[in-house]
């Protein structure tokens, strides 16, 4: 059986040009980080998302105080936050992992994987860092450093999942053999 390197495989894909082994690799980074500059703008200021996202939960939930709207609002956009940071975290750990899966493969799987693990949230921390910098500059955002911590935060649990179920598959695999 042949897992994806996200899942802790250890097997490359079969693609022999560079340039399009580095574009497979890095384009979902790079389209990640499109939609992070993207959302930094004054249109996903908390009033733009407010007004777009109100009537989709009034829909669903039905009417809902100023009030209370603006709490439901604050916990959608840190819950944004979160989840797409831990996205653009799990997408630089597989643009890691596939990087150095031929510099590294005479050291061990879990060196390997560290490394990947460790640098998707050093480069998440610093995206985010940089955004939050960014937003300091626009009338209608703030740059806080407990969004660069969520947002890091949400890096570091996604990966950590991942490394779980390596770990689960590991264990798995020696479980699986033992009972042959």
């Amino acid at each position: 059986m042949v897992r994806s390197v996200l899942l802790g495989g250890r097997t490359s894909p079969r693609i022999s040009n560079q340039i399009v082994f580095g574009i497979f690799v890095w384009l979902p980074v790079a389209l990640m980080l499109m939609v992070i500059v993207r959302e930094s703008t004054e249109a996903f200021s908390s009033f733009h998302t407010a007004r777009l996202f109100r009537p989709v939960w009034e829909a669903i939930f039905g009417p809902v105080t100023d009030a209370h709207w603006d709490e439901v609002n604050h916990v959608l956009r840190k819950s944004g936050h979160f989840l797409g940071y831990g996205t653009l975290g799990l997408t630089w750990m597989r643009a890691w992992l596939l990087t150095w899966m031929y510099p590294l493969r005479q050291r061990s799987a879990s060196v390997w994987r560290r490394w990947s693990w460790l640098m998707a949230i050093c480069c998440t921390a610093t995206v985010a860092s940089l955004d939050e910098i960014h937003q300091s500059f626009l009338p209608s955002r703030t740059g806080v450093v407990q969004d660069v911590l969520l947002d890091t935060l949400g890096s570091a649990v996604l990966c950590s999942l991942i490394s779980l179920l390596w770990v689960a598959g590991r264990q798995r695999n020696v479980t699986f053999v033992a009972a042959r």
